[in-house]
């Protein structure tokens, strides 16, 4: 998380995220993340960690069937049980909690652990901005390739049960943009669309894939789409949502400099810009 341009001048946000008791505390939850360590130097908050690379390998079993469709629907249940506690210990102890995955199923486990959280501490529910290139919202019966980082959203707001397969998510109160929208009236009036539809006094959970940059910001990642977001509107959408003072969590997912060596550092930029900009981080 370098900064690159030695004549910008970085500047700590001064909106106080009024749903953290400890906001100038970050807890980070890395989902198969590696040098991960450049985070906590370049970022102006004090960030919780315990010195320890947890090995969960002993959770993933011998056998993993396919089940309804779903590859690897054990691993996949454990892994997420494990990361949502994690993030609900950090969330109910009212620190900002960024989590680097990984793919998109992480979700499935960071979104129900904020969400636990805030419910016993504030007595609240959380709303969720999504951003991505895919709206992950498969059902295990109608997704083509059983992966479960398609499914995250249809199992958190229910829509995955063998019951409720016949509803659709805009029915389960999800207002959804694709880049018509942003083509059509622009980034900012998007996000002012989207944070009005959620409320002015709710906390929200911002769950950002990087492909939903365009490939030309962000090429290292596992689904790269074309015609995508540009980095400065990405930024903005987290500028937006820091704006609100309603931000308490954060995940970033898909960063995977294993796929594109000449991109890698471009996408891991583009990542750093996105969480400093959810951090409240402004460039003059």
């Amino acid at each position: 998380m370098a900064q690159e341009n030695c004549n910008n001048v970085v500047l700590p946000s001064m909106i106080k995220q009024r749903f953290l008791s400890k906001p100038n505390e970050v807890g980070v939850v890395a989902v198969g993340f590696a040098e991960g360590q450049q985070l906590q130097e370049d970022l102006d908050y004090k960030v919780s960690y315990d010195n320890t690379v947890h090995n969960y390998s002993d959770i993933v079993p011998t056998t993993d069937p396919d089940f309804r469709g779903m590859k690897k629907p054990l691993a996949v249940s454990a892994a997420t049980e494990k990361l949502s506690q994690q993030v609900y210990e950090h969330a109910r102890d009212g620190k900002f909690v960024l989590t680097l995955g990984g793919d998109h199923s992480i979700a499935i486990g960071t979104v129900s652990g904020t969400a636990r959280a805030i419910r016993e501490r504030l007595g609240r529910e959380i709303a969720v901005i999504w951003v991505d290139a895919h709206a992950d919202i498969n059902c295990p019966e109608t997704s083509d390739s059983g992966n479960i980082h398609g499914m995250p959203l249809a199992f958190l707001t229910g829509l995955a049960k063998e019951e409720r397969r016949d509803i659709f998510g805009w029915e389960n109160g999800i207002k959804a943009f694709s880049m018509h929208d942003v083509d059509k009236h622009g980034i900012g009036r998007v996000v002012e669309m989207a944070l009005a539809h959620i409320g002015s006094d709710t906390p929200i959970h911002l769950s950002f894939d990087v492909d939903a940059l365009d490939p030309q910001w962000a090429p290292s990642t596992g689904t790269p789409v074309r015609g995508g977001l540009t980095l400065r509107e990405g930024d903005f959408i987290a500028e937006c949502v820091h704006e609100t003072g309603n931000l308490v969590a954060m995940d970033l997912v898909e960063v995977n400099p294993s796929l594109e060596i000449i991109g890698a550092n471009e996408t891991i930029r583009a990542g750093c810009s996105l969480v400093r900009c959810a951090l409240g981080d402004t460039l003059l």
